[in-house]
């Protein structure tokens, strides 16, 4: 069965063919400048990379294109467009409506517009994505997959905020926690690396990436999540925050005059490794600064990795200890020194790496923990579009 797997954004849209029964990638793209003069759209298909530069007027008219695309009779992947069985699609935020994926009604599509004011960036993109794919294969089975929907068994005592209660009543602040599709992926998929069934296990999930957060895992439930009402919260990030002193956010804003737009400016676009580096925010390039005495990136560096390192902590303290500890996402799949600096010092938890191991290994499934370690450690590749149409699948064959 072949599922279209779509993260689309306001002027934006990423897609991926996904085969379910062998779980290939068919095909993938992305659409850019949507609704601008000059759009750009470029897709892989066996092997070869094709670039488009022409107008996108509308997600509508950029879906056609796809369809088009996957039908080429020279670079297409199908046949005929019935061969696409559904369409799974990513949702930035999912309130506290849902707590798993679901198929798209009206009454869903109602629910998820109500949320715009939580993910203001992204909640129209992603409904602009659903009603042009109706508009381009109407009768076609469309499934929301949102991106918080597994942190929501997170309890009060973790997702409450220190403020007046009738905010969280009114308006719906409180922890959220994002990267759910990744975190619940990699769970369970480094369970199976080590023959465990993730419901059996405590495990911490560590997503690393420009957009960085960690999950406490407790018996296949989301206990905690380093992100908060937004992605902002928790982890130093390629160009955003992270945790801050409000108090300290206040001052700034007073002293500098800032309003609020440029204050959000600052805290999505130019703090974290940017901020703190001057610009930079690749984590090999900031290594490499680090190597040569700069001193920005040897504060950048070692601030993300003690932020790594206190929530890992934070969590084991929370569930009395774990049992499975895993590295996925950009850094954490790829970046072995990255690791290496977070787990120096953890022996208290049980973690005990294998450092050699660990510094070899880059962007692949492996175990890098010693044998008979108390906590397993793991590197494991994510995959949230396949996770995407795997849920997909499951809830159009349902019976």
């Amino acid at each position: 069965m072949k599922i279209l797997v779509l993260n689309c954004g306001s002027s934006s849209l990423k897609y991926q063919l996904i085969d379910v029964d062998t779980q290939a990638v068919l095909t993938k793209g992305l659409l850019e400048r949507i609704g601008l003069a000059s759009g750009i759209f470029s897709y892989t298909c066996k092997g070869e990379k094709h670039v488009t530069e022409c107008p996108i007027p509308s997600h509508t008219e950029g879906l056609q294109m796809v369809m088009n695309a996957l039908l080429d009779p020279v670079t297409g992947v199908i046949g005929s467009i019935q061969e696409v069985s559904a369409v799974g699609h990513r949702f930035a935020h999912g309130g506290e409506f849902f707590s798993h994926s679901v198929l798209i009604t009206p009454q869903v599509l109602e629910q998820a517009r109500s949320l715009t004011d939580l993910a203001p960036l992204h909640i129209p993109g992603n409904i602009m994505g659903v009603e042009a794919m109706a508009t381009v294969l109407p009768g076609v089975p469309q499934v929301a997959v949102f991106d918080t929907a597994f942190n929501l068994t997170i309890e009060p005592k973790n997702y409450l905020y220190g403020i007046p209660y009738e905010f969280y009543e009114q308006y719906g602040i409180r922890r959220y926690g994002f990267h759910g599709t990744s975190h619940r992926f990699v769970a369970k998929k480094g369970a199976k690396m080590i023959g465990k069934y993730w419901k059996d296990l405590k495990i911490i999930t560590c997503h690393l990436g420009s957009g960085a957060s960690i999950c406490a895992i407790d018996h296949g439930k989301s206990v905690n999540n380093s992100m908060g009402m937004t992605s902002l919260e928790g982890l130093t990030m390629g160009s955003r925050c992270g945790d801050i002193d409000v108090g300290a956010l206040l001052y700034l804003m007073e002293k500098a005059n800032l309003s609020v737009q440029e204050t959000n400016d600052i805290l999505y676009k130019k703090s974290g490794l940017v901020g703190l580096t001057g610009g930079a925010q690749d984590m090999r390039d900031i290594w490499a600064g680090r190597n040569n005495g700069d001193q920005r990136c040897i504060h950048a560096f070692d601030v993300f990795a003690q932020r790594c390192k206190k929530y890992i902590g934070a969590f084991a303290a929370q569930m009395n200890g774990c049992d499975l500890l895993v590295f996925t996402g950009g850094i954490g799949e790829n970046a072995w020194f990255m690791r290496h600096a977070i787990l120096q010092d953890m022996d208290w938890l049980g973690i005990d790496i294998d450092m050699e191991l660990n510094d070899r290994t880059s962007g692949e499934d492996a175990i890098i923990s010693v044998p008979g370690a108390r906590v397993t450690t793991a590197v494991v590749t994510t995959d949230e579009e396949l996770a995407i149409a795997i849920d997909t699948y499951k809830i159009i064959t349902a019976k």
